[in-house]
């Protein structure tokens, strides 16, 4: 982060509403979004390592261009689906 950044470290923001906020190019490490909720989300160009996407839900999303762990997942998809 930068000089005058917001630092947020042993921080409980747990049911915080976050509406219209930018977020670009912020850095989440160790936390812990169990059973948060995103909406209209833009995640292009985000980079997710050592994740647990354990019991995950996605539902009218764009996967063009998304990999898991290199592989292109609206091909896989494709594949599965034919």
């Amino acid at each position: 982060m930068h000089g005058n950044s917001p630092r947020f470290e042993e921080t409980s923001l747990a049911e915080a509403h976050f509406q219209d906020v930018n977020l670009d190019s912020v850095r989440f490490i160790d936390v812990n979004m169990a059973n948060a909720s995103f909406s209209n989300v833009s995640l292009v160009g985000a980079r997710l390592h050592d994740v647990n996407p354990g019991n995950v839900a996605i539902t009218d999303a764009n996967l063009e261009g998304m990999t898991i762990n290199g592989i292109p997942v609206a091909e896989l998809l494709r594949a599965y689906k034919a």
